[in-house]
């Protein structure tokens, strides 16, 4: 939901807990897109390894920010 005067409402009610739980499960999904990705690759299919591919950069980009949110050392800002 979007407040049209102040942007969007925010309860700010995560746990650190529920955002560790998010994070554990990003990097399952990204080892299992780069197991797909692994997949297609020895079947020659192009289109699933582009799919893959896509999908575990943008994983790549949550698990970043799910760090850097949690201040996890060595974790530099997620917009690089």
């Amino acid at each position: 939901m979007v407040n049209e005067d102040s942007g969007p409402i925010r309860s700010y009610s995560r746990t650190w807990s529920e955002i560790e739980e998010m994070l554990a499960n990003a990097e399952d999904r990204l080892d299992q897109w780069k197991n797909w990705y692994e997949q297609c690759r020895k079947k020659g299919d192009l289109d699933g390894m582009k799919e893959s591919a896509r999908n575990h950069k943008a994983l790549q980009g949550v698990v970043k920010t799910l760090k850097w949110t949690l201040g996890e050392e060595g974790i530099g800002t997620p917009l690089e």
